[in-house]
């Protein structure tokens, strides 16, 4: 039988074997934990304020007509659509006995007008008593009131156009029967409209009567509507946190109707920011932050206070500043302390 020899292990095995050993499992896997993202380092640029919202355009003035008593329509003196002056009539109610009792009131104050005035001159002269022309006199204004009275019975008789403006389509035809409640049309003043839109309450003390708006409806692909902000409510609704505006816009070719939805911008000045893409801003609850590269490569998280947002930017006001890298692609598996790598590094980031 042979002799068993020990097997023997070349030197040059054994000493790669050994110099592994030394290589941590960390520092074979640092290099591929460095999480592939963009950045952009912040730098100041110009930005405005614009601030968007959508609101539904209101006639000036609006009501709906309606007749003061229950009557026969006698006559309708408007068409649908039409332009109406103030206190044009519009719709005349049935009113033949109303009449003919202003009539006779009216003649009766005649005469009782007529007696006491020479009943007036024979007590100037002292040939009646003074208590008996104050009896006439009585009797005078009483004729006068009863006249008075029915001219007014006559006047609810008539439904006039309480200001200038369009009439709907009218719901009355001569022959039926109006009530209290019945609806004759609609009576809009267009000429110049206003929209109620809300802006957050943090925009409040920027908030300014005769601020510039511009307003653009599907109804008009490509005109903007110029207006002026008129009035600025004086309470925060406390669901929303947000101050009603109201705007007023010049209406002359009656292009904007009442219903209509207008996306209304609130024009601000032109000045310099940082900005972000918001798609770089993380949200938890009321929560944001941004991932902000260390000096080493890695990530911290930074809280940032946001301003305005449009166009798929936002506007960051505080938590960080001019002059640092910000991750603005590939946050979403990101953790505060891990390794970054630009993907545009081989481009030179992006400035």
């Amino acid at each position: 039988m042979l002799p068993r020899r020990p097997f023997a292990v070349p030197a040059c095995l054994l000493l790669f074997a050994l110099s592994g050993c030394h290589e941590g499992p960390g520092e074979q896997g640092k290099a591929s934990a460095a999480a592939l993202v963009t950045t952009q380092v912040l730098a100041p640029t110009d930005w405005n304020d614009t601030l968007q919202a959508l609101g539904t355009v209101k006639a000036h003035e609006s009501v709906t007509l309606t007749a003061k008593l229950s009557e026969i329509v006698e006559a309708v003196h408007f068409q649908s659509g039409q332009q109406v002056a103030a206190g044009q009539v519009l719709v005349s109610l049935r009113g033949n006995a109303q009449q003919a009792a202003l009539q006779e009131a009216q003649a009766a104050f005649g005469d009782a007008d007529a007696l006491y005035r020479r009943q007036r001159e024979l007590a100037e002269n002292q040939l009646i008593a003074r208590s008996a022309l104050d009896t006439l006199k009585a009797q005078r204004d009483a004729a006068e009131a009863r006249v008075r009275q029915m001219q007014s019975d006559i006047g609810d008789r008539q439904v006039r156009a309480p200001f200038a403006g369009v009439v709907g389509i009218r719901q009355v035809s001569p022959g039926s029967l109006v009530t209290v409640n019945s609806t004759i049309a609609t009576l809009d003043d267009i000429s110049r409209v206003y929209v109620d839109f809300q802006v957050p309450e943090a925009e409040l003390a920027t908030l300014h009567v005769g601020d510039a708006v511009a307003a653009r409806s599907v109804a008009w692909p490509g005109r903007t509507f110029a207006g002026t902000v008129s009035v600025v409510e004086a309470r925060i609704d406390p669901a929303t946190r947000a101050v009603t505006v109201r705007a007023d816009f010049g209406n002359g070719d009656r292009a904007l109707r009442p219903g209509m939805l207008l996306d209304v911008a609130l024009l601000r000045p032109q000045r310099q920011a940082l900005v972000l893409p918001e798609l770089a801003v993380v949200q938890v609850g009321r929560e944001s932050f941004v991932y902000r590269v260390k000096p080493d490569g890695s990530v911290e998280r930074a809280d940032v206070v946001l301003g305005n947002r449009h166009d798929g930017k936002v506007e960051v006001r505080d938590g960080v500043k001019a002059g640092e890298r910000i991750v603005i692609e590939g946050t979403g598996k990101l953790r505060p302390g891990q390794p970054v790598r630009d993907a545009a590094a081989g481009e030179g980031g992006r400035g």
